[in-house]
């Protein structure tokens, strides 16, 4: 075969490539069907869970089972994905009204995962039977082909509510994310008959039977006011807060306790929530925490915080709504697949596809349900009139060759070659006009359908028959009569499986914290060469200062309302408030100054650190690799951002010393290849922290700077150059940009 070789774009190709994937992504993975509100990995679930008769009348069997005959059959994306979304619909803290029934460990309100899909079980609970899966074998939904043509799969599944609002949807596609609260079964029911009784229903007058969205958590919405805007573009934020409770505790103080918390929070926020109320009472935010405690259980939530007898409760809550998550925002976006694309919808919109997909179930499940009825019809009606003629019929039965000499006679009434017992049986055989059907069922027939009582049994199952096509062609006739239908059964559902509603609704005043202000104290700072930095009062230090100065690398005094510049490598100043640096004990480890501000210390150095305090009073020098020199004010330091700049760089140049000026009198620098140039520190200009200095040693080749020492005023200096002792002050005093000399070793 001659090889054909297409030349396009590439920019085409790939575009055209994107756009199948993404597209691939929101339909067929990521993004949930408006009409049954389940994503396909979930809808695969629940139907290979049905064609493998997991009912909820049934035992239990092997979540693996399940697992592995989804995915060889219709999902063939990996077992976590199918283990994740079974696990998903059994947790009853994330979906208002599981769709599985899990026995085992399913994992946790507070983040722990579910046990392997080995030692699970699960099967389909009687909501799921009968609300999702019950019609499917009445031609209600379109079956599909799998992905590899060996087994059908529905395109979506029956719903007899709208699931999209009652279990919510969280999904990242392409470039789009669906974010969808839970609501409450009851509301929703209620909402759905309102709409079909009046189409022409507001969304306002919705939320009369919706109030708002229905959290498995309970918790408090407090922007009421905000929620008709949210159902009626399909977009805004819910804003959530834990239910909080306060009981007396042990010798006079409080508890608060808190037995419900925002949606967002399940999972690993738990934990990290504890982890920030108690860095509240390290960070002396708040004095009033005497204990913390989770005794949450199977039973629910239940978080207490003991508090001094003195303490301010309510203004303490108002510190955890503030400075915690328990009160916290749930994003809405309501994106889900309309008609094959992708729409954000109001409450309206979602209510509406769901009931127009009512009506189309209703209308293929009554018409199939008729075309089986008027099939039993004809084929009763046919039994009927054989039982009245059932000696002529036997006559033909004991008369015929074989079968189709004697369908041949009750259909067409064919009499060739059947043997009579008179001319008048044979012109009464030549009559009859039964169907193909009603033939079939007759030679079908067995003798004890001949007994009276079966005889009078068939006569009332044919009026029923003929009741039952009588109902159904009005529903199929009459929308009134569908929709009646359609209400009933939401009825039954939500007197069987409604539940009272767990999270309030309402509008709460803003929560107002009034930080008490720390009483100004003035602390010492330390800071080890790790990096871990701590407070600790003067009288601590003054007994343990030996082993402060020996043990750590920057220790200077500061208050505690102040702030610390830390210096790095890189030019950049760093500042954190003392506030946050944990305050305590003179053998406490303390904390990294990575955690409290933006310092990286796999990208850069710390090579000062100061009180910003102290340096309002002083003037600091900047010396750089590259031998770049400068003064600046140290009022410039003086900002409350937590990073700037502190100096400008050239191109691979980096800050090797900052210093405090203060009874400096010469410099002495030393290269990397042993010159050493001293020269009085008067030739440093003073300049603004974003210039980049001048010039204080000349080099040559590939030289740097290695080592920058001070002499000062009194005293002799000696430093160790490459194991031979230097005396700073014999070195000969040069002048600013000089070579300097070469020490020999």
């Amino acid at each position: 075969m001659e090889e054909k070789i297409i030349k396009t774009e590439y920019s085409e190709v790939m575009q055209k490539s994107f756009i199948d994937y993404a597209m691939s992504v929101i339909i067929a993975r990521a993004l949930p069907d408006v009409r049954d509100g389940l994503k396909p990995v979930q809808r695969r679930v629940l139907y290979d869970m049905h064609e493998l008769g997991i009912k909820y009348d049934k035992p239990y069997r092997k979540s693996a089972r399940i697992v592995g005959d989804t995915m060889g059959k219709y999902h063939p994306h990996g077992d976590s994905s199918i283990y994740d979304a079974l696990v998903v619909m059994t947790q009853e803290f994330k979906k208002g009204l599981p769709l599985v029934d899990g026995h085992g460990n399913f994992g946790n309100i507070e983040g722990d995962g579910a046990a392997a899909m080995r030692y699970t079980e699960a099967r389909l609970p009687k909501v799921t039977q009968e609300a999702f899966l019950a019609d499917l074998d009445k031609d209600v939904v379109d079956f599909v082909p799998n992905f590899d043509e060996t087994e059908k799969e529905p395109s979506v599944l029956p719903a007899k509510f709208p699931n999209l609002l009652v279990n919510g949807s969280e999904g990242i596609a392409v470039g789009m994310a669906t974010s969808i609260p839970p609501h409450n079964l009851g509301e929703v029911a209620d909402a759905v008959k309102a709409y079909m009784l009046d189409e022409s229903i507001t969304t306002k007058e919705l939320m009369n039977y919706i109030k708002g969205p229905d959290f498995p958590t309970g918790g408090i919405v407090i922007n009421q006011d905000d929620l008709l805007d949210i159902y009626e573009t399909g977009i805004g934020k819910i804003k959530v807060r834990g239910k909080v409770d306060i009981e007396k505790g042990k010798a006079g103080k409080t508890n608060v306790v808190i037995s419900q918390i925002p949606y967002p929070m399940i999972g690993a926020n738990i934990s990290k929530f504890l982890m920030d109320v108690a860095a509240l009472s390290e960070s002396k935010k708040t004095m009033d925490i005497v204990d913390i405690s989770n005794q949450s259980s199977k039973e629910g939530i239940r978080i207490v915080i003991e508090l001094r007898k003195d303490a301010d409760v309510d203004n303490f809550i108002n510190m955890l709504y503030k400075k915690t998550r328990l009160e916290d925002t749930f994003g809405v976006n309501m994106l889900a697949i309309a008609d094959g694309r992708p729409e954000v919808m109001g409450l309206k919109q979602i209510i509406k596809h769901n009931v127009d997909f009512q009506f189309q179930v209703a209308t293929r499940k009554y018409t199939t349900l008729l075309s089986k009825e008027r099939d039993r019809k004809e084929i009763q009606e046919g039994l009927i009139k054989a039982c009245n003629v059932i000696d002529l019929v036997i006559e033909i039965l004991r008369g015929s060759k074989d079968r189709a000499m004697a369908k041949a006679c009750l259909v067409e009434g064919k009499t060739t070659g059947i043997k009579f017992r008179s001319k008048e049986s044979k012109v009464m055989a030549a009559q009859l006009c039964f169907t193909e059907k009603q033939a079939n069922a007759i030679l079908e027939m067995r003798l004890y359908k001949l007994i009276g009582l079966e005889l009078e049994a068939l006569i009332n199952e044919h009026e029923e028959t003929l009741a039952n096509i009588y109902r159904y062609e009005d529903i199929l006739e009459r929308r009134d009569s569908m929709a009646q239908v359609i209400i009933n059964e939401l009825d039954q559902l939500r007197s069987e499986f409604a539940i009272p509603r767990r999270t309030v609704i309402e509008n709460a005043a803003e929560a107002v914290y009034v930080e008490k202000k720390a009483e100004e104290m003035e602390v010492v700072f330390l800071m080890d060469r790790f990096g871990y930095a701590r407070t600790i009062d003067l009288t601590a230090y003054e007994r343990n200062k030996e082993a402060a100065d020996t043990e750590n690398k920057y220790v200077f005094p500061c208050k505690n309302t102040g702030r610390i510049c830390l210096f790095t490598n890189t030019g950049q100043l760093h500042t954190l408030k003392v506030s946050d640096i944990p305050f305590g004990k003179f053998r406490d480890k303390g904390i990294p100054v990575d955690n409290i501000s933006n310092f990286s210390g796999e990208k850069e150095a710390i090579i000062a650190a100061a009180s910003q305090t102290s340096l309002n009073l002083y003037r600091m020098i900047f010396v750089t690799k590259q031998a770049m020199m400068k003064i600046v004010d140290g009022g410039e330091f003086d900002v409350t951002k937590r990073t700037v700049a502190a100096t400008k760089l050239s191109e691979e140049d980096e800050v090797i010393s900052v210093e405090i000026l203060d009874d400096q009198k010469q410099v002495v620098l030393q290269s990397a290849e042993g010159y050493f140039l001293k020269f009085n520190v008067e030739e440093i200009p003073e300049k603004k922290k974003n210039a980049i200095g001048v010039r204080g040693m000349r080099f040559t080749g590939k030289d740097f700077v290695e080592n920058v020492y001070y002499t000062r005023i009194t005293g002799e200096q000696m430093i160790s150059y490459r194991d031979k002792q230097v005396s700073l002050s014999k070195l000969k005093t040069a002048k600013r940009d000089g070579k300097g000399t070469k020490i020999r070793v």
